[in-house]
């Protein structure tokens, strides 16, 4: 079978800066962290008391009532994320045939903020206090089964857990059933809902995360040379694919095609990237030779970028080993500087910015890039964004336990 094409028609998101897709647009060109003194529960126990969460999301206003309830906010997340990216697609999905619709997501950590709540409860008040619904909220796939069961899509349907790459990999694999034939749409992206006091001190033990507690907007601040970590956020990001003759007869709204996908691992280190970057950048030339294009038609780096001092550096030499000579001229940036690491969500998060950074033809800074490391010697886009045509970029995403993956889209023309 011939490869198919497969383009973007809907986005939904639901981010620190911003809940639906023109608000997470509005708050990167705003150009301001929504990083902030955490408010979720007290973390003066430990060593960072920063998160980026997200301020102003009303379940209700996306799900029917009485199925938001049923849902943790890690399931509200996703299903009401994955709502807002099919109405945005335009999909009469009671007019497709549903077997040839599927869903896929990634997380991180799935429903377990939520089972820390509710052991609480247990612990204070015994089992008949406890949410019926638990066992449902932290299974590892509930994030795809509640949109397919949303939207009674019957086709492909996964959720993985490759860590702070999953929304990424979700996205990739999404799009191989497309262009292999699997399917003709498919739901796909990350969500994340990881702020309870358990999680976040599991990261602040392995000293992940930043403590400029004194200036919590500028602690995210990826390639600086005084970052000192990574903030936990939150969130939710769904995109549609969709085949693209399909797409074009029906007239859907097309934000970008996606071309290749890439994917290896480390086998290294559960926390620490293999310091000279070739797995990452193998990652990166594995998505181009998917999308059949060499690195110098790139017109822009989406860099994972998660301000630890680790990873910059090293997917600096990642994206060097790439580029080659072009690396000094290719714009990068990262953008967890505007709303944390969402973990699992990141990649989806950062999908969807690049989608709608070739339709609407602007590249987002990294915020907080004051002065970059030495060792980050890339062609860094800072402070103001750039207003720029980009017919191709990629778009990095590296986790936990050595995962990379890269995904290479085009702009809609």
């Amino acid at each position: 079978m011939s490869r198919r094409r497969v383009v973007i028609t809907g986005i939904g998101a639901i981010t620190p800066i911003g809940v639906t897709r023109d608000g997470l647009w509005s708050g990167l060109q705003a150009r301001q962290s929504a990083v902030r003194a955490l408010t979720r529960f007290d973390p003066s126990i430990f060593r960072s008391h920063n998160a980026a969460e997200v301020p102003d999301f009303i379940a209700t206003d996306h799900v029917e009532a009485k199925r938001a309830k049923r849902l943790d906010r890690f399931g509200q997340f996703s299903v009401a994320a994955a709502r807002m990216a099919v109405e945005d697609s335009g999909l009469d999905l009671a007019r497709e045939d549903r077997e040839r619709v599927g869903a896929m997501m990634g997380t991180a950590l799935g429903g377990v903020g939520y089972a820390e709540e509710q052991l609480g409860v247990f612990l204070r008040e015994g089992l008949r206090a406890v949410d019926a619904t638990l066992a449902l909220a932290v299974f590892g796939g509930a994030s795809s089964c509640n949109i397919a069961i949303e939207f009674g899509v019957q086709g492909p349907n996964s959720t993985n857990a490759m860590s702070c790459a999953s929304g990424t990999i979700a996205i990739g694999d999404a799009f191989r059933q497309i262009r292999d034939g699997y399917a003709d749409v498919m739901i796909a992206g990350g969500a994340e809902a990881p702020l309870a006091p358990l999680c976040f001190g599991a990261f602040a033990l392995i000293r992940a995360m930043s403590t400029r507690n004194d200036d919590p907007r500028r602690a995210s601040r990826p390639f600086d040379r005084d970052r000192d970590g990574f903030v936990m956020g939150e969130g939710a990001a769904v995109l549609i694919l969709e085949e693209h003759e399909r797409a074009v007869s029906r007239g859907a709204p097309i934000y970008a095609e996606l071309l290749g996908f890439g994917q290896t691992n480390d086998a290294f280190h559960m926390t620490a990237p293999r310091p000279d970057g070739s797995q990452a950048a193998r990652a990166m030339r594995l998505a181009l030779s998917d999308a059949r294009l060499g690195a110098h038609e790139l017109g822009y780096v989406n860099a994972h970028a998660s301000s630890t001092p680790l990873n910059d550096p090293t997917e600096t030499l990642a994206i060097k080993e790439v580029l080659g000579e072009r690396a000094s001229t290719i714009p990068v940036s990262g953008t967890k500087g505007y709303y944390g690491h969402a973990l699992g969500a990141s990649g989806a998060i950062e999908a969807a910015i690049c989608a709608l950074a070739l339709q609407r033809e602007w590249l987002p800074p990294t915020v907080n890039l004051d002065a970059a490391d030495d060792a980050c010697d890339l062609a860094h886009i800072a402070r103001e964004g750039s207003a720029m045509r980009v017919d191709h970029l990629i778009s990095n995403s590296f986790g936990f336990g050595g995962i990379n993956a890269a995904l290479v889209m085009r702009r809609w023309h």
